[in-house]
């Protein structure tokens, strides 16, 4: 992890990999590495950053471990794996709109439910404030340059919609 507890791309990869374990119970390695590979693929695009960890360093680590041998063995996720699942899924998120957020906020969602209802709360408190601090950023940009000329001020009204529309989700969603 970064120093302000926030996620690597590599740890974003491993979440996707024991989140995936947890809620399948166990994948043969090659669906296990195919469908960590689609999810990630499918919302940040390619990165070697994210694609690059392997699944064999997770069950070095002791956080899988393989039922079958053979050339595509059966794996599932250990009691550690557990735990660190539960650690990569309570990270903090880092300020600002990147693809890494977004997909880190996207593993949040799609595993969310492994938590419970306290901490799915805080998770979702945890993603309501960095919205609500890019939004703060934007507007601050949008007041300092509202005179300017060109389409500045036309873009920072259209992401600030954007956002706010995003922590209205986000609001109704924590009391649903």
């Amino acid at each position: 992890m970064y120093a302000d507890n926030t996620l690597t791309p590599k740890e974003a990869a491993r979440l996707c990999a024991l989140g995936t374990l947890a809620a399948e119970t166990s994948l043969s390695y090659s669906a296990l590495a195919a469908s960590v590979r689609h999810f990630l693929d499918r919302v940040q695009g390619p990165s070697l950053d994210v694609l690059g960890s392997s699944l064999e360093l997770l069950k070095y680590e002791g956080l899988v471990e393989t039922k079958d041998a053979g050339d595509n063995p059966v794996l599932s996720i250990t009691l550690a794996g557990q735990r660190e699942l539960i650690v990569l899924l309570t990270a903090q998120l880092r300020p600002g709109a990147t693809d890494l957020n977004k997909l880190i906020v996207a593993l949040k969602f799609r595993f969310l439910h492994i938590l419970d209802a306290n901490e799915q709360c805080s998770q979702i408190d945890i993603m309501l404030e960095t919205i609500e601090t890019e939004l703060a950023r934007l507007l601050d940009l949008r007041i300092h340059h509202d005179g300017d000329s060109g389409y500045l001020v036309a873009w920072l009204d259209r992401e600030i919609e954007d956002l706010s529309v995003r922590a209205d989700w986000l609001r109704d969603f924590d009391n649903a």
